[in-house]
């Protein structure tokens, strides 16, 4: 959730849009996913049911609800189309970045590419979804990957993206 909330900061900063109602969005998004991870009949229905139990704002509700397709939720705003294009991507990325000794630091678009073509590396990531998310923003996905990548190396420490580099002998 954290690395979701840095991705949609930093479309908010692109866009020009309220970065702390996007990072607002981004934490909550998968709220309920640890404790209800059947998409069948958990997450994000438990996540929803709660927030509007709290009166949240229908917006940051509807948002939520876009980015799980089985929930048949047009995502038509920007903060929607942003969800859900960084969501897959920020896992991942950082799925790039832990196996690489360096961490997050000096990852590329090509690097994310190059890991994409290989099925059996964080096989639970549907690929065409990652592609679909920077399509329906109207961003190059080279420049797509290039920004989640910049907003995730901004919270390495947090993130622990930083790898585990050998030092020289």
């Amino acid at each position: 959730m954290l690395a979701v909330e840095a991705a949609l900061r930093a479309y908010a900063r692109r866009f020009g849009e309220d970065e702390e109602y996007w990072a607002v969005v981004g934490i909550l998004h998968d709220l309920d996913y640890e404790r209800f991870p059947d998409l069948e009949t958990g997450h994000p229905r438990e996540a929803l049911a709660e927030l509007e139990r709290r009166d949240a704002d229908p917006v940051i509700v509807r948002a939520i609800a876009s980015h799980a397709d089985f929930l048949g939720v047009s995502r038509d705003s920007l903060l929607e189309k942003s969800l859900y294009a960084v969501d897959e991507l920020s896992g991942f990325v950082m799925a790039c970045a832990y196996v690489r000794p360096q961490g997050i630091h000096g990852l590329t678009p090509k690097s994310v590419k190059k890991k994409m073509k290989t099925p059996a590396f964080a096989a639970a990531v549907n690929r065409e979804e990652l592609r679909a998310g920077a399509e329906a923003l109207a961003v190059d996905f080279d420049e797509h990957v290039t920004l989640v990548i910049a907003a995730l190396e901004e919270r390495a420490d947090e993130l622990e993206l930083h790898g585990q580099e050998v030092a020289a002998p």
